[in-house]
């Protein structure tokens, strides 16, 4: 039997709280190695649909955390157009097996997953990297991934006052959807006005140039950019990197490929790995200093929560058994 997770099944299930600790300690073992994550693939789909043209990009994630009991793989559709269909822009699916026996155990959403274990590692950035609580969060961008690193960051730490930018205005409705989740949000009318009195910047859009003035950051602000994933992304200047003491990145090698760090001299080998912070071999040596956290995502986290979510559904009677 294979038990079958609907979107708001999941959405029951996911505990910010709960699920940070499994975070931390999956780029933990992903930092030491003890790991399986295999590059993912990637490739056009709907050729020859209605043209010559494709129509999205399938991806396939799969990762194993060792000593774990499940291992998993994650499928994704990122279709640009949908959005003309009332639909969503991507599309994510999770099949998590026994990693003795290679037996289907749970086929689930893996959107709201996916969303809340990348907010975790916003969460965890601000817990351990941000100079003092209580926090002022500046956050760019007003989409999905900017409420649930902030909702993470809430979750975690103590939050004075959340100010939210976006050139559209869903800025309003971002603000109001946090404030529905008691966070203290409202929007502003420019990315400095986010940024300038912020000990915690977030940036979680996909846009291909900078999205605030690196001379706004005040001291000892702490960066969590989460937004740019392809060498053509750019969410921070290069002056931010020239004034930070530490840039940390939860995937080294591939945060080395984005627009962010492309536009400086800094390669992989200069990234500190996100797990040392965690370990405690890196962290904030002062409170003035500022600091970049970079994040592209690993399948590792997706591994981790699926499993996080599968126990729980199991726990609780969620969900629905289907013979496979």
């Amino acid at each position: 039997m294979v038990l079958v997770l609907a979107d708001d099944e999941v959405a029951s299930l996911v505990d910010l709280p709960s699920l940070a600790p499994v975070v931390e300690d999956a780029l933990v073992k992903q930092g030491r190695g003890e790991v399986e994550r295999p590059e993912r693939p990637h490739y056009d789909v709907g050729t020859g649909l209605d043209g010559p043209e494709p129509l999205g990009m399938g991806l396939a994630m799969p990762a194993y955390v060792h000593g774990e009991p499940y291992f998993a793989t994650k499928l994704v559709g990122v279709h640009e157009g949908n959005a003309e269909y009332g639909l969503p822009t991507i599309h994510a699916q999770v099949v998590l097996a026994d990693a003795r026996t290679g037996q289907p155990v749970s086929f689930m959403n893996g959107g709201r997953i996916t969303n809340a274990r990348t907010g975790c590692i916003g969460g965890l950035a601000a817990r351990d990297l941000a100079a003092g609580e209580p926090l002022r969060v500046g956050v760019l961008g007003a989409g999905t991934q900017a409420r649930w690193q902030t909702r993470a960051i809430a979750a975690l730490c103590d939050v004075a006052s959340v100010e939210v930018y976006s050139p559209s205005d869903s800025r309003h409705d971002c603000a109001a959807d946090l404030r529905d989740h008691d966070i203290p949000a409202e929007a502003v009318d420019s990315p400095a006005a986010a940024v300038a009195d912020s000990n915690v910047v977030v940036t979680a859009t996909t846009s291909p140039e900078p999205v605030f003035p690196a001379d706004a950051l005040a001291p000892g602000a702490l960066v969590v950019a989460v937004g740019a994933y392809t060498g053509e992304m750019q969410e921070l200047e290069s002056a931010v990197f020239d004034r930070s003491a530490r840039v940390f990145a939860d995937v080294p090698e591939e945060v080395a490929e984005i627009g962010d760090l492309l536009a400086t001299d800094l390669a992989a080998e200069d990234l500190i790995p996100l797990s040392a912070v965690f370990e405690g071999e890196s962290g904030r040596e002062s409170d003035e200093e500022i600091i970049v956290v970079e994040s592209v995502g690993t399948a590792v986290l997706d591994a981790a929560a699926a499993a996080e979510v599968y126990e729980s559904a199991t726990e609780d009677g969620t969900g629905t058994e289907q013979s496979f």
